[in-house]
């Protein structure tokens, strides 16, 4: 964000300031395609040789997940992770469980039944998250093969 001072300069909002680890981080989450947890990126950034703090990245996802950069997912295991969508728009995703793969989906009848649902029940300003999980096709095991294998060789749990 640009804010003007006193002076009428054009300036970089405080909590704006870009850093070397905010580039960094952003640059991760451009090359991925999937959900990830603040720890992944943590692991990646500091295999990349990145000097960055665990807390310094969980609070950027966050920040960035507030600010609606970031669209974030919680697992199961309660573990919130974190993605950069290709899409401003209102959407959904369909993740692979195993290894975090998104896809970008839209639902028209999900988004009709949301509304009917809160509107048959007095509800007003509604919104909804809808996230679709299951396994993708390169995690998927394959038909006559051993046993846990998936089709890119890796186990299965």
């Amino acid at each position: 964000m640009v804010i003007a001072d006193a002076d009428g300069q054009e300036r970089r909002a405080p909590q704006e300031r870009s850093t070397r680890q905010k580039r960094a981080l952003a640059s991760v989450l451009e090359a991925s395609d999937g959900f990830r947890s603040a720890q992944e990126l943590h692991a990646e950034l500091q295999a990349q040789g990145e000097n960055i703090a665990l807390t310094t990245v969980y609070n950027q996802v966050r920040a960035l997940a507030d600010a609606g950069e970031l669209d974030s997912l919680r697992t199961d295991d309660g573990e919130t992770r974190y993605r950069r969508c290709v899409s401003d728009d209102h959407h959904h995703h369909l993740v692979c469980r195993h290894c975090g793969t998104a896809i970008e989906v839209e639902g028209p009848e999900v988004e009709r039944w949301a509304t009917k649902t809160g509107k048959d029940h007095g509800f007003i300003d509604v919104t909804h998250t809808v996230e679709i999980v299951g396994t993708c096709p390169n995690c998927a095991p394959l038909p006559n093969g051993p046993a846990g294998t998936s089709r890119t060789g890796d186990e299965i749990a």
